[in-house]
């Protein structure tokens, strides 16, 4: 039998440029329309409703859809114009269309001035991005798809700014992971709208999509002291909390022209332990969103997965692997749901070196293009990659001939 996927929270643990590495801080330094004039009548006529007019009006979706070929940029790189100017030309000679960027980050700090009610209360504003709407002028003059990354309930600013909406424990004091940083609760609703409140802030500046990540709870042994109360929770799991949190926050996000996506770790594919560990159920999830990204860097998965004997040196089988995971999960779930009507599926791979691993290479070049290749070979279309330092390889990302 192979062996299962690395636990999920010996991931948390490592260091180097893997995905929930914080960002090094930079240096010091319903459209309406006017109705239909009606004819005038005279006053013994009874006007008839036709069937036409009784009729609700179709909802006209107005979001156009970009098969994805993106990068990671941190607010900081997308706020500095001299840096970002180098990713842009670099940009221009690859087949990357578009960016993710930092909008809410691991900080919890709001990256671009936004006029909303909780942001202004807590001054959780922290402008990296100074001039938001130059940099997407920028960005839409070379159509340029834009997404907003919002990290959602690892919050330690929010935490410590409205402790009333975080995780605690018995004695009432704020939990805290295994590098000192607060989360704020799942169950919360206000939780909820602030991330909603900040996602159509995005959409104001004109970004085309949101993106949550750390949409789930967190894995730590300090989660054992947590204490859930039963109003908040109404007797709900943790799966069952994060796919009603996604039901409730996409509607408004698609009325202010968002797309809306989720990030999740690639381990809950197929393994129903890792799923309820985190609170994600990858089909589940699929249903109530337009994109799911798993995280499926090869350096993630532990020594034997997909019975490759270190995956972070096979980027191309591990990969592969992974995605026709992906399908075999997406394919089991419940016939009442066209696969059509499942989130598109848009992983996120690796443009970093894992050297903090006992069995890694160096990954260059012809490690992204294996991983783009084994994207396409799993039948898939979009893909993203990471990098926190945002050095990417550039000649992988080259135009296709």
């Amino acid at each position: 039998m192979k062996k299962r996927i690395l636990l999920i929270a010996m991931a948390l643990f490592l260091s180097g440029c893997a995905r929930y590495q914080a960002v090094p801080e930079p240096p010091a330094a319903e459209e309406t329309t006017e109705g239909i004039r009606q004819e005038e009548t005279k006053e013994t006529e009874t006007p008839v409703e036709t069937e036409a007019q009784t009729q609700p009006e179709e909802e006209v979706d107005t979001r156009v859809p970009k098969q994805v070929k993106g990068i990671y940029l941190s607010a900081y790189i997308a706020g500095t114009p001299k840096l970002m100017d180098n990713i842009l030309a670099e940009i221009d000679k690859s087949q990357v269309n578009a960016v993710v960027i930092d909008v809410k980050n691991d900080d919890g700090r709001i990256t671009f001035p936004m006029d909303t009610p909780v942001v202004n209360e807590i001054g959780a504003c922290k402008p990296y991005i100074s001039d938001v709407d130059e940099l997407i002028k920028k960005l839409k003059e070379r159509d340029i798809y834009v997404i907003a990354r919002v990290v959602a309930f690892r919050d330690p600013y929010l935490a410590e700014a409205k402790p009333e909406w975080s995780l605690k424990k018995a004695d009432g004091s704020l939990y805290r992971d295994n590098k000192g940083l607060a989360w704020v609760n799942p169950y919360k609703k206000e939780v909820w709208d602030y991330l909603i409140e900040v996602g159509k802030a995005a959409a104001e500046a004109g970004f085309d999509e949101v993106q949550f990540d750390y949409i789930r709870f967190s894995t730590e042994k300090g989660m054992k002291q947590v204490v859930f109360d039963e109003e908040d929770t109404k007797g709900r799991s943790k799966t069952d909390i994060i796919t009603e949190f996604i039901t409730y926050a996409y509607e408004p996000l698609k009325e202010a022209g968002l797309f809306v996506s989720a990030d999740v770790f690639g381990a809950i594919i197929g393994s129903e332990q890792d799923a309820n560990s985190v609170g994600q159920i990858y089909y589940e999830m699929a249903k109530h969103l337009d994109y799911i990204c798993p995280m499926i860097y090869p350096s993630h998965y532990a020594d034997g997965n997909f019975g490759i004997e270190h995956p972070d040196t096979k980027p191309y089988d591990t990969i592969l692997a992974a995605l026709l995971g992906s399908k075999a999960d997406l394919a089991t779930g419940s016939d009442a749901v066209k696969q059509e009507n499942l989130a598109v599926v848009r992983p996120w791979l690796q443009d970093f070196t894992a050297s903090y691993l006992e069995h890694y290479i160096t990954y260059g070049p012809e490690q992204v293009k294996a991983q783009i290749q084994a994207v396409y070979d799993a039948g898939y279309e979009e893909w993203i990659f990471w990098d926190a330092a945002c050095t990417y390889e550039w000649k992988g990302l080259e135009r296709e001939n």
